[in-house]
């Protein structure tokens, strides 16, 4: 089912248009206020920047003031009737806006500015904990999707209509305070058709000291070290595009020559770009919560980024283009790619992190987790805000502080990829899986979301681990063959991914038994394990007959098995159907079309090994 189908499903659509509908207020609300200071009401140049400084200042206070209040907020109660509550809010704060608009009341419209930055701090938590409690495992990473896709395209829209509208002669403050008004109410509207989502940690002792609980909630995010590092790479998006867009006025002014029809399409192929590449992500990842794109986000980001600046280093030749003039002037076209591009990767590197945190925190902390991922959020906006205030004041012009941002992108890719090397590992799987095959996958529903279980394959190829751990949805710790544990850089992705190395009794009794130790060890924890019970890889393409190590497992630790089969993989790239010296050539079967068939979960008691067997020769069937 396409992610799209999302959209006519009460479990996500009223959510997706309320979220949707805040965003475009948010940001046409805040371009009108700014069109009003800066062009209407006859300030001088002083009070416009004082203003204009103030104005984002006071949006993200609240976030750094009351995102633990909100966290717990959305953990202790029923999330629907704070969504109703916040849209009620949001509402008001329209009604308050319509009169500043209306009596040019500047103070009046940042005390608005400052409300609306408390209508999405509180409404942040329950933004990204609602969609695990909405959506099955498999629809995490498409949902996220669409949300980033909706939000890019309603701040675009929002921006455009706020400012269009408050141009109109005579009329703008009311056209600009009747459309506001009317979004909130449609955003009301849609939140009542949200289906209940009950509360997670019911039980929570409700703090109102913003200081004490903002630090309880931070050493929560910091818990899990891999969900902190995701979150320290949510932050570093945001880090990053505040740089982008801040420096972007200047940027079409000085080295495009653009008015602001230019400015505006710069925004919009932003906006497209990341909307189009969080709609890839579901894509690219089968619908499963695939962390392997963020590497490739990351490379993009620097790419562009680094061919931003050699697309254009000097000044522009002409100035005053509008947006077709500027599309038709030479070497646009790189920079519209450019643009574009950027966006896009942005989609791949923060769709899946926002995805792993959601599938890797538990739901009872989820909402105090995306709480403290907002305050980190706020402190990386305020230091890019300042670094770029800082830069310029240095006389660097725009470009060349794309080129610092994209250059900065490499060193803080690398320093979360070697805290967290999942990212990596899963980049590796990935590449190397999408490169070598095309995989269809049929029945991994039937692995239990939670709790421990073994899992119990055919084994063809070489590469059998790799694909396995690209197709499953929930980590699996595979217990290989130590010769193929160790052969060299698919050793970084075996130890990463914890797989445990086994040998032959007369071979090493000592890593057997350990191996069976730590087999033993995991399912303990609740995590799932995969074994190949034919105890190394076929060499005629046919099964072989099972050993009775799974037997031995389910001795100790009787857990469920769930039988699986891949087709189609003998005689594809690093089987055994080719001597060596045909697999130095280019196999034959290079990108094959092969197959991973899940069956449903036996019972320990009647996971005999002969069943077992019967049942992936059943699965496997004649496509060897």
């Amino acid at each position: 089912m396409s992610q799209f189908a999302l959209l006519g499903s009460r479990r996500f659509a009223p959510f997706f248009w309320t979220q949707a509908l805040g965003a475009f207020n948010d940001n046409a609300f805040r371009n009108a206020l700014l069109v009003l200071v800066a062009f209407q009401m006859g300030l001088d140049d002083h009070a416009v920047a004082l203003y204009s400084s103030l104005a984002p200042a006071l949006f993200i206070l609240p976030y750094f003031l009351f995102s633990a209040t909100a966290g717990q907020l959305a953990e202790k109660y029923e999330k629907t009737r704070i969504i109703r509550f916040v849209k009620l809010f949001e509402i008001s704060a329209m009604v308050l806006a319509a009169i500043g608009f209306y009596t040019h009341h500047v103070n009046l419209l940042l005390v608005v500015l400052f409300l609306m930055g408390v209508h999405s701090t509180v409404f942040g938590p329950i933004k990204y904990a609602i969609l695990p409690q909405a959506l099955k495992p498999q629809e995490l990473v498409g949902g996220n999707g669409l949300v980033e896709m909706g939000t890019q395209l309603a701040m675009l829209i929002g921006m455009i209509v706020g400012s269009s509208l408050m141009r109109i002669s005579g009329f703008g403050p009311m056209a600009a305070s009747v459309t506001t008004i009317m979004v909130a109410l449609l955003g009301y509207l849609a939140c009542r058709q949200i289906p209940p989502a009950p509360a997670t940690a019911p039980e929570l002792r409700f703090s109102w000291n913003p200081y004490s609980e903002t630090v309880r909630v931070l050493k929560l995010t910091r818990a899990n070290k891999a969900v902190f590092n995701a979150v320290l790479g949510i932050s570093w998006f945001w880090f990053f595009g505040t740089m982008l867009i801040t420096q972007l006025p200047n940027y079409t002014r000085i080295h495009l020559g653009g008015d602001s029809s230019v400015y505006i399409l710069v925004l919009t192929l932003f906006s497209l770009g990341t909307g189009l590449g969080s709609l890839l992500c579901e894509r690219m990842s089968g619908r499963r919560v695939e962390v392997g794109l963020v590497p490739l986000g990351a490379f993009g980001l620097t790419v562009f980024g680094v061919d931003l600046y050699f697309a254009r280093t000097g000044m522009a030749a002409a100035h005053g283009l509008d947006w077709m003039a500027f599309l038709q002037a030479s070497g646009s076209w790189r920079l519209v790619m450019d643009l574009t591009l950027i966006g896009v990767f942005s989609g791949f590197f923060v769709v899946p992190l926002f995805a792993f945190v959601q599938s890797r925190t538990p739901r009872e902390q989820l909402s105090r987790v995306i709480a403290g991922n907002n305050i980190i959020n706020a402190l990386f906006i305020c230091l890019a805000s300042g670094l770029g205030l800082g830069l310029n004041s240095l006389g660097l012009h725009p470009s060349q502080i794309f080129l610092i941002t994209a250059l900065l992108n490499v060193v803080v890719a690398v320093y979360i990829f070697t805290l967290v090397p999942e990212f990596l590992m899963r980049f590796i799987t990935w590449v190397l899986v999408n490169t070598l095959y095309r995989v269809r996958v049929d029945g991994t529903q039937n692995i239990p979301e939670e709790g421990p279980a073994l899992l119990v394959c055919n084994h063809v190829s070489f590469m059998d681990p790799l694909l396995l751990m690209a197709n499953l949805r929930r980590p699996a710790r595979f217990v290989m063959y130590y010769k193929i544990f160790n052969i060299p850089l698919l050793n970084f992705v075996f130890r990463t991914a914890k797989a445990i190395p086994i040998a032959g009794q007369k071979e090493d009794p000592e890593v057997l038994q350990r191996a069976y130790d730590e087999v033993d060890a995991a399912l303990a924890d609740g995590e799932v394990v995969c074994i190949f019970p034919e105890g190394g890889l076929t060499k005629d393409g046919e099964i072989a007959p099972f050993r009775p190590g799974v037997a031995r497992i389910l001795e100790r630790r009787p857990v469920p098995v769930v039988p699986m089969a891949l087709r189609g993989l003998w005689g594809s790239v690093w089987s055994r159907r080719d001597t060596m010296l045909r697999r130095a050539r280019l196999p034959r079967r290079f990108r094959a079309r092969v197959e991973l068939v899940v069956d449903e979960p036996i019972a320990a008691t009647d996971a005999r090994v002969a069943t077992l067997e019967s049942r992936v020769r059943e699965l496997r069937g004649d496509l060897a």
